[in-house]
């Protein structure tokens, strides 16, 4: 799983996807007009995203609102730091 979520995060719309969620949960539309790319794009990108568990959706309505789960992000920095860490440590 670790390297399917360094996959998505090389690339620069997904990271930016993330970032405008951390802020608060969106819609797609809400989405789409911050990073101007086309929904079946952003559909893309939220097909990684939620493959990797880096974001949670709910129906609120006749809309779906994506919300930023760091746990995965947290997991990969855990393996970061591990890997990192002097040998004997």
């Amino acid at each position: 799983m670790i390297n399917l979520i360094f996959k998505a995060l090389a690339d620069p719309t997904r990271r930016q996807i993330l970032r405008l969620l951390r802020e608060r949960g969106m819609t797609a539309s809400e989405l789409a007009e911050h990073i101007k790319i086309s929904q079946p794009t952003l559909s893309h990108h939220f097909a990684v995203l939620k493959k990797v568990e880096l974001v949670r959706f709910r129906r609120d309505g006749p809309f779906i609102r994506y919300t930023f789960n760091s746990v995965p992000l947290k997991d990969a920095m855990a393996w970061l730091t591990e890997v990192l860490a002097e040998p004997g440590e």
